[in-house]
This record gives C-alpha cells, sequence and structure tokens, in this order.
C-alpha cells in the first residue's frame, strides 16, 4: 500500500509539473522529461505527455471560453452577413487556422524524430538555454500591434516557431510569444494568439492520438495515476496560465530568461 501512495504521489507530482509549466515559457515536455528522470519514473511513447496535455488544454478552453465563443460567433455571423463589424473576427480565425497548419505538418512527417530526442535530457537541457536566450532578447519589446492588425505574415511566422517547439526544451508558448512580440504585437495579443493557437494543435494530437493511448499497455495499467495526474495537470494549467497572464502584462519575461540560463545549465551537467 505505501509503494502505491507514492507511486501516486509521484504521478500527482508529474501533473502538477507538467501543468504549471504548459502555459509559462519555460518548456512542459522539456520539464516534464526533468521529473521522470528525477524521480526515477520510465513512461515510453508520448501517451502520458498527451493525456496530460490534454488536461492542460482544458483548462486554456475554460479561461479564453469567452474568446472562442465570441471568435465563433462573429466568424459565422461574418460569413453570413459579411458585416464589417465582425470581420476582425473572422480574420484572426484566419490567421490560426494557417498559423497552425506548419506544425502540423511537421509534427506528422517527423514526430518520431522528435519523440527520439526527448529521451536525451542533456538536449532538453540545451534547449532550455535557448528559450532563455530567446526570452532575453525581447525582454524590452513593447508592441503597439492589437488583435485587429494581425497579418497572415505574421501567422505565418508565429506558425514556423511553433514548428521550432516541436524540439523537445524549446518552450511553445515561449517561441510564439516571442515570434509575436518580435513582429510588434502588444503583449495582451501576443498571449491570446499564442495560447488559441495552442489549441488547434493541441486537439488534433489528442484526437489523433486517443486509439494510441486507450491502447497503451501503461494506460491501461496505470489508468488511475494517469486520472490523478490529469486533475493535477489541469488545476495547475488553470492557475498558472491566470498567473502569467499578470507577468505578461507587466512585461516582467526576463525573469524566465533567467530561470532558463540557471536551470538549463544545471541539468544538462547532471545529466551528461
Amino acid at each position: 500500500m505505501e509503494t502505491n501512495i507514492i507511486e501516486v504521489l509521484k504521478y500527482l507530482l508529474l501533473g502538477l509539473f507538467q501543468g504549471f509549466t504548459e502555459p509559462i515559457p519555460i518548456s512542459s515536455s522539456g520539464h516534464l522529461q526533468f521529473a521522470q528522470y528525477f524521480l526515477g519514473i520510465e513512461i515510453d511513447g508520448l501517451s502520458f505527455e498527451l493525456f496530460v496535455n490534454t488536461a492542460s488544454l482544458l483548462a486554456i478552453l475554460v479561461i479564453y471560453r469567452e474568446d472562442l465563443v465570441r471568435l465563433t460567433v462573429n466568424g459565422i455571423g461574418y460569413l453570413r452577413t459579411k458585416d464589417v463589424e465582425k470581420k476582425d473576427d473572422f480574420q484572426f480565425i484566419l490567421y490560426l487556422i494557417v498559423g497552425t497548419i506548419p506544425a502540423a505538418v511537421i509534427g506528422v512527417l517527423f514526430g518520431d524524430v522528435f519523440e527520439s530526442l526527448s529521451s536525451r535530457i542533456y538536449l532538453v537541457a540545451l534547449s532550455l538555454i535557448v528559450t532563455g536566450i530567446a526570452l532575453f532578447l525581447i525582454r524590452n519589446l513593447r508592441g503597439k500591434r492589437g488583435d485587429a492588425s494581425l497579418t497572415i505574415k505574421d501567422a505565418i511566422i508565429i506558425g514556423l516557431a511553433q514548428c521550432v517547439a516541436l524540439m523537445p526544451g524549446i518552450s511553445r508558448s515561449g517561441a510564439t510569444i516571442v515570434a509575436a512580440m518580435a513582429r510588434g504585437l502588444k503583449q495582451e495579443t501576443a498571449l491570446r494568439y499564442s495560447f488559441l493557437l495552442f489549441i488547434p494543435v493541441s486537439l488534433g494530437g489528442t484526437v489523433l492520438s486517443f486509439s494510441d493511448i486507450l491502447g497503451d499497455p501503461d494506460f491501461n495499467s496505470k489508468w488511475l495515476l494517469y486520472v490523478v495526474a490529469f486533475i493535477g495537470s489541469f488545476v495547475a494549467s488553470y492557475y498558472s496560465l491566470k498567473w502569467f497572464m499578470g507577468i505578461m502584462a507587466k512585461g516582467n519575461l526576463i525573469y524566465f530568461a533567467i530561470y532558463c540560463f540557471i536551470v538549463g545549465p544545471i541539468i544538462f551537467f547532471l545529466t551528461i
């Protein structure tokens, strides 16, 4: 019984760790690998990561539910009536679709390659340092362009940045926010576009891998542990994103860069 309790606590910690790091620009996938390494938990494949990632997706859907409803209603409304007041929301949806395409294509073509790299903890640590450098470079940027000023070029560049984040250790939110702010977008717009862009990619990955998750021997034998991690991830993702919204509003991304510069080298030298 004692061993079971310890195992439950370990999986809860994995869920909380993944959930807390998902919204913030320090790479949730990388930190999940770190946590598994130091907790002594070996989980083959990506089923567990996809499972807890789905919990983060649900938390993001809850937080951005009003934006999603508005975009859906106005997007459909524009198609029906061509109301110019709804055009900006319709275009925002189109830019989300455009931004999703690069990562979807690269993920399908080279998903196995990225999965194989995730087991090399030292590479993940180096990628964390790269994330820190990117955050440091844009630390003082204060864009002036809002949602209505998004362009197809912005969508393509941010979508390509999301492709870079397929590399384990490169933060997805960090890569897309850095690209958005480098394009002169306001912090609020960069944050909103980044996380709304996360939704179709994450949802697509979950749908495509649903059968793999159910057929995973680990899931069948450890479903309770997975559920515990799922709940932990959902709760942690929700509050972490709320906290990160405040950080973005104040423009304090430098703190995450410093964190990456400290943790990256430490993990690298502990795992080489």
